[in-house]
Order: structure tokens, then sequence, then C-alpha cells
């Protein structure tokens, strides 16, 4: 297929991004999500409400924590769902009220993020695509709607791999 438009390159780029995310997503257990690659790992912990809370800090430690792939599932739904309000004209959630559904839900919860953005890409247009946008970048660098959509494709692509690369990883240290 050529692409006829930037937007059906964009939505392309997508498209193959979501399918070979798929492939490691498909593949994913509770167990996966609960396990820390490393001794020193960003995951989801449950908070006094039961409510999953994701490690953060305001300023990145050093040496940088390795996510695992319940931090990274749950920062994927952070950014896409923010990205989307900002989009659709949404008042953008904090990101401490971005509620991840915990290891059993991931997938799922990942799959209807993906359903929301497929609604935002259906509802822009070429012009679209050319006006300003200030989200995640500062206001004043001068990049548009098309770099954002642009930047969500690349940003799910390297996480999606993350999280690919983790699984990997655990399924051959369990066949070990």
């Amino acid at each position: 297929m050529v692409a006829e438009s930037r937007l059906d390159l964009l939505r392309w780029q997508f498209d193959l991004t979501w399918a070979l995310g798929e492939v490691h997503l498909a593949e994913l257990t509770p167990d996966d999500f609960r396990w820390e690659p490393a001794s020193l790992t960003w995951t989801m912990r449950r908070g006094d409400d039961g409510a999953w809370i994701a490690d953060w800090a305001e300023t990145e430690p050093d040496p940088v924590p390795v996510p695992t792939m319940a931090w990274i599932s749950w920062h994927i739904g952070w950014w896409w769902g923010t990205t989307a309000d900002h989009l659709l004209g949404r008042p953008v959630r904090a990101r401490e009220s971005v509620r991840w559904p915990g290891p059993d839900g991931a997938v799922a919860w990942l799959t209807t993020q993906r359903d929301e953005w497929l609604t935002v890409l259906g509802a822009l247009t070429e012009e679209r695509l050319d006006e300003p946008s200030a989200y995640p970048w500062p206001e004043d660098a001068g990049l548009t709607v098309g770099h954002q959509v642009a930047w969500v494709n690349a940003e799910l692509m390297k996480n999606l791999a993350e999280i690919g690369q983790q699984r990997l990883a655990r399924a051959a240290r369990l066949a070990g």
C-alpha cells in the first residue's frame, strides 16, 4: 500500500507498531507484569486504598531504575491517554489520576487505549496536522499536531519493544 497522505502514513505507522507489539502483548501473563528484572526497579505498588501507584521521582535518579512491564504499561496508558485528552479537547489528566488496572487487566486496558487512539486518528484532518501543538513539549518548540502523532507512534514502538525485550528475557530465564 502506498500512503496517499500524511494521515495515511501516520496511520500505517501506528498499525505496524501495534501489530508488532501485539506479538508480545498476546503472550503476557499477570506474573510477567509482576517480574522485577533488576534489584533497582520502578514498578506499580498497591496504595492504602488498593489502587495501583506508579513509582515516580520528579528528578530522574542516577542510576535510573529499570521499569517493570507493569510500570511500562502504566506509562503507556499515562502518556497515550493524556495525549488523547489534549487532541480531543478534554482536560488533561494529572499523572497521579491515571489508574492502572493491575496485572490481570493491563493488556485489555492498553487495547482500550488503542481503540481510543484510533478514534483520535479517525477525527484528524490533514489541516489539523499542521496546527501548533504544545504537548508534550514546550509551547515555543514550534511543533505541530503532526509531530505529536508521530511522537506517539515512536513512543509506543519504544515502550512495546521494552515490554517485548523483558518478556523474552523472563521467558529465557524461566527456561534456563
